[in-house]
């Protein structure tokens, strides 16, 4: 099955830019209650995914930065400790399980890698027990 089915669509969903403060996410982060967000350049590539970790490494690495400080500091800036890798829009559903075993969602690229969408860990696992439950039952 595409994934195209589970798309939840970029216009649907929480993101920041790259050149974004520390603080502008850790309050969008707050208000939506998300421990990870996907990052985009301006030209809206995906680049990466930060997450509440990657903010506490950072300011456990940085003495001097406070919380005012935050402002000053730009999201390119934050390194991020994981990987969380993008699918293309072509994906099969099957083919991104594992992705989603360590990620709460698998963001999803157009051919030229721009960001379009997620697909949430939630949907994949309601998938995976319908498509269980049937086989059950059958």
């Amino acid at each position: 099955m595409n994934i195209a089915f589970f798309l939840t669509p970029k216009n649907e969903v929480i993101y920041e830019n790259i050149d974004s403060t520390m603080r502008q996410v850790m309050e969008r982060m707050e208000h939506h209650g998300y421990t990870a967000i996907p990052i985009i350049d301006k030209t809206g590539k995906y680049v990466g995914t930060l997450t509440e970790g990657d903010l506490l490494w950072k300011l456990k690495n940085t003495p001097e930065l406070n919380f005012k400080d935050t402002n000053n500091v730009k999201v390119r800036e934050i390194p991020r400790r994981v990987n969380h890798n993008s699918v293309y829009i072509d994906a099969d559903i099957e083919n991104i399980i594992s992705l989603a075993v360590s990620q709460n969602f698998v963001p999803v690229v157009d051919d030229n890698g721009i960001f379009i969408g997620i697909i949430k860990r939630s949907d994949i696992i309601n998938y995976c027990f319908k498509r269980l439950k049937s086989q059950i039952d059958n």
